[in-house]
């Protein structure tokens, strides 16, 4: 069972944006294969899904690959 809390672990104060170092950063999460692609395929997929249940399983995968991100 999962329970939400928004908030950081780290507080982050951004002062300017970098987009390369972003994009950079997110290679380093794996690429186009990595934990944090497939993340997002889960989580992306969950809006197709016609039931409730596979919105849930496909959330759960999802936020349990983002675990192993960091």
């Amino acid at each position: 069972m999962w329970a939400y809390e928004k908030r950081l672990q780290y507080p982050v104060d951004i002062k300017k944006k970098d987009l390369r170092m972003a994009r950079y950063l997110v290679e380093q999460y794996g690429g186009a294969n990595g934990e944090m692609a497939a993340a997002l395929r889960y989580l992306n997929q969950r809006f197709t899904m016609p039931d409730n249940r596979g919105k849930a399983l496909l959330t759960d995968i999802g936020t349990e690959e983002l675990a192993h991100t960091r």
